[in-house]
């Protein structure tokens, strides 16, 4: 059966259509050929950045509204361990220090602050959450205040106070033997949904923008949706999870 070989110098690239690209950053990448021999040609590919960049003209951002600007963490390049972790392996980020705010938002008849007003304060937020952009070399956020989870006060995960509606559960370990007493690997425990309270936000707002306070409280152990809020884990391995109250379903006892 005869074979197809892709040869670098049979890739013809018409020198027009590579002006509706203009300004998006070249590198070069070595093509191999179907054969097995590396080509020794380069080629310039396009990468491509996620976040929008934001001139060095502006050198100011103000949020609007109830949104918060916030400087994201970096990313960690390398385990407790010393190894370090290629792109797809290291764990975006989801804390940050809040560097502007906005004016805050309008309830009924209630202007209200928004509670993060310190810049500088360094914060949790929902993994997905926001709009990222590059400012003065930097990764920011801008998202909304319901998408912060809670104000970090230590560098410790379980001193995390969480704002608005959400809960902070420590999680129970999961179960490392079956009924009938057989060992599980890591990789068949059960994901628990079962965790003790360790803080609470001061509730969400009514129509008139008063807070309603959370029929749960520190020290209760729940149950929870299984695959709901933002998982996290301590320094000293604890998991925790942060969650909206609604994504509570019970109170054990």
């Amino acid at each position: 059966m005869a074979t197809a070989q892709l040869t670098a110098s049979s890739i013809k690239v018409p020198a027009r259509s590579l002006t509706s690209f203009d300004g998006l950053r070249p590198s070069s990448v070595k093509f191999a050929s179907v054969g097995g021999a590396p080509s020794q040609r380069s080629f310039r590919r396009l990468v491509v950045k996620a976040a929008a960049v934001v001139a060095p003209k502006y050198t100011s951002i103000k949020p609007l509204g109830d949104r918060v600007l916030v400087k994201i963490k970096t990313v960690e390049e390398k385990t407790d361990g010393g190894i370090f972790l290629p792109s797809a392996a290291q764990t975006k980020p989801q804390a940050g220090e809040v560097v502007a705010v906005g004016e805050g938002k309008t309830v009924g008849k209630a202007k209200l602050d928004i509670s993060v007003k310190v810049p500088g304060t360094q914060v949790i937020y929902s993994k997905y959450a926001g709009t990222e952009l590059e400012f003065n070399g930097a990764n920011h956020l801008i998202l909304r205040e319901d998408d912060v989870v809670g104000i970090l006060e230590t560098d410790e995960i379980k001193d995390l106070k969480p704002l608005n509606d959400r809960v902070f559960i420590k999680v129970a370990e999961a179960e490392e033997t079956t009924a009938g007493g057989l060992l599980l690997t890591e990789a068949s425990k059960e994901k628990p949904s079962i965790g003790m309270v360790i803080a609470v936000g001061p509730g969400p707002l009514d129509e008139e923008g008063n807070r309603k306070p959370l029929s749960i409280a520190p020290g209760n152990t729940v149950m929870y949706s299984k695959y709901a809020g933002n998982d996290f884990k301590g320094s000293d391995g604890t998991n925790y999870i942060a969650l909206r109250a609604s994504e509570v379903m019970a109170v054990l006892s």
